[in-house]
């Protein structure tokens, strides 16, 4: 494994699509495979089985500032198991409460990585050239 300092999710892709093929690709997500919320978000957009417990579209919140974030997606994907149809966590919780906790994701991370989760919860690819296809090239025991 290679060392890399821990990237903000965003940052990762932003490197995932400055490089130059598809090899160049690969190497970037491998770099930065200790990064567990890069996972948990590919997984959310590929994986057919994950469907999200929240309605579709873009929700309601405030950008936050980019220079104040007072969390990280890093930290922040640990809430992804409230926001999964069929899991405990997120089908015991009220469903007001539940897109409550999403919107307070959105609002206290990095404004780009919001947009990353808004992408994720409608299974919308946020980066050009982020397939499915590579995403198992890099991580092949993430997505069947």
């Amino acid at each position: 494994m290679a060392y890399s300092i821990k990237r903000q999710v965003h940052e990762i892709f932003e490197q995932f699509e400055k490089a130059k093929n598809r090899h160049d690709k690969i190497k970037v997500l491998k770099n930065h495979e200790e990064v567990a919320a890069l996972k948990d978000v590919l997984r959310g957009i590929f994986d057919d089985r994950i469907q999200w417990n929240l309605p579709g579209g873009a929700p309601p919140y405030v950008e936050n500032n980019p220079d104040t974030s007072p969390s990280t997606l890093l930290k922040q994907h640990m809430k992804f198991k409230y926001f999964v149809k069929g899991l405990r966590e997120s089908e015991n919780m009220i469903k007001f409460k539940r897109e409550k906790m999403f919107i307070d994701v959105l609002e206290s991370i990095h404004p780009e990585d919001a947009k990353i989760l808004v992408s994720m919860i409608n299974k919308k690819n946020p980066v050009k050239g982020l397939t499915k296809k590579i995403v198992q090239e890099a991580y092949p025991n993430l997505i069947p």
